[in-house]
């Protein structure tokens, strides 16, 4: 088991903000995998939070179960599962950085853009195109699904596509809740075809499952409370939070 106290001092941050996220505060939990990679194996910490996606993802589909859109889950999670196949298959191929730094960038504009409207008064949101579009939840379920395989960064994709939908506050994080709780048991098999979960990577993820289902309960809790007209604002802006730290790590290891 790892017992380095300097880990759990970054892997238990990183493991609140996933259940921040995982409670509906969309966006945050990208953090976590740059974060506890400060301080173990890129490879190692994505491999450490699966077990506790899952765990989390319970949580939130039982507390959300009953808000959800079947026609963007119906659209978007046949498409995540061909992404989840190439990430896997490309991952020998394809730099993590790369994509983070890709990812980043594209949300940092997208988030930028709608806080801009909104600001203006403006149309903050798409015309609901799923039916004469359906293209655009295809490549946002491909990109999820690849990204999330690669770094768990599908939130982006996936909220770059469903955001403009306007859905009501808990049927979007319903349905970001049952789309990310299918992708992440998706992602297992790749993980323990490429040898990921180690004794001491499960160990230390069980160790870290309190506070994750602490914080996934805390994060629902909070997000209740905040005001239905400033939710979207608030993820608009936590997207380009989430969006600029990606594309400062991905940068910063490519150039380096």
């Amino acid at each position: 088991m790892i017992s380095d106290p300097i880990f759990y001092a970054f892997a238990v941050p990183a493991v609140v903000l996933l259940g921040l996220a995982k409670g509906g505060f969309a966006g945050l939990g990208v953090i976590a995998v740059p974060l506890m990679a400060l301080v173990a194996p890129p490879v190692q910490a994505a491999a450490i939070l699966l077990p506790i996606l899952i765990v989390q993802d319970v949580v939130s589909v039982w507390a959300y179960r009953r808000t959800w859109d079947r026609r963007i889950l119906a659209l978007m999670l046949p498409s995540a599962g061909l992404g989840i196949l190439a990430g896997f298959g490309l991952a020998a191929f394809v730099r993590a950085e790369a994509v983070e730094l890709a990812v980043g960038a594209i949300s940092v504009a997208f988030g930028l853009q709608r806080l801009w409207l909104e600001r203006r008064g403006g149309p903050a949101h798409a015309p609901r195109a799923e039916g004469r579009l359906p293209w655009r939840g295809v490549l946002a379920g491909v990109a999820a699904g690849f990204t999330s395989q690669i770094a768990h960064a599908g939130g982006p994709p996936f909220q770059m596509y469903v955001l403009p939908r306007r859905l009501a506050r808990d049927a979007f994080i319903g349905t970001s809740a049952i789309f990310f709780a299918v992708v992440n048991w998706m992602k297992v098999p790749a993980y323990v075809a490429l040898g990921q979960f180690t004794r001491d990577s499960l160990t230390a993820a069980a160790a870290l499952l309190p506070v994750a289902i602490a914080s996934t309960w805390a994060g629902v809790w909070l997000v209740r409370r905040v005001p239905a007209e400033g939710f979207y604002r608030v993820i608009y802006a936590l997207l380009v939070a989430v969006g600029a730290k990606l594309a400062w790590d991905g940068a910063s290891a490519l150039i380096g």
